[in-house]
């Protein structure tokens, strides 16, 4: 079986990004196009993100999940901390994460450290999720095998009963975690592959070190 998409062709003409027009903290950049790409409403979800980490078995591994929160400290999301990637980043909470909104032709990459977030805080965004969320995210043991998808609901009916009319209250292995960024690249789509890449890096000081990377 082959396919030959060599003839696959777009030229990026929407927009720039120029150093000299852009804030100097990164994640106002980030603000700034985050409201751009809702206002298109040209994505479905302007909050996927790509999540990567290292596995236990040295492999990188990329999964898309939702971004909950953004604040001037980091990016937000929240998982079953038992799942592959709950152990890959207590193994290695080094991390990558990307945005990509094709209808404004831009993408994001973030490096960054991967922190669990305080208790309270996974407890009042987990008491904010409708009731089949909450129980989705106990019964599910994510990533381990199942026998099917019958087991699964099964699982969940009989939880159902158990918490009729009953508070649904986290569980100890739910909850957030926030990637605070050293690095945040913006890439621009440009005519003829000449990209505008523009790189933030986390200095010592805390301030931020900006350069433009060829395509």
């Amino acid at each position: 079986m082959q396919k030959d998409l060599s003839n696959y062709r777009k030229s990026y003409e929407k927009s720039a990004l120029d150093e000299s027009s852009i804030s100097d903290n990164p994640m106002e950049v980030f603000q700034k196009w985050f409201y751009e790409v809702e206002e298109s409403q040209g994505v479905d979800e302007a909050n996927a993100m790509t999540v990567s980490t290292v596995g236990l078995d040295g492999y990188p591994k990329n999964r898309v999940v939702l971004l909950k929160k953004y604040t001037h400290e980091g990016f937000i999301f929240y998982t079953n901390y038992n799942s592959e990637k709950g152990k890959a980043i207590a193994n290695n909470p080094q991390v990558c994460l990307s945005f990509f909104w094709p209808n404004l032709e831009r993408q994001i990459i973030i490096k960054g450290r991967a922190e669990k977030i305080a208790k309270n805080l996974s407890d009042g965004y987990f008491e904010s999720r409708p009731d089949g969320s909450k129980l989705g995210a106990i019964v599910s043991e994510q990533s381990s095998v199942v026998a099917s998808r019958e087991v699964l609901e099964s699982d969940l009916k009989k939880l159902e009963e158990t918490y009729k009319n009953k508070e649904i209250k986290r569980p100890e292995h739910w909850g957030g975690y926030i990637v605070k960024p050293i690095s945040m690249e913006f890439w621009q789509g440009r005519p003829n592959r000449l990209h505008d890449r523009i790189r933030f890096e986390l200095q010592e000081d805390f301030n931020w070190k900006i350069d433009r990377l060829a395509p």
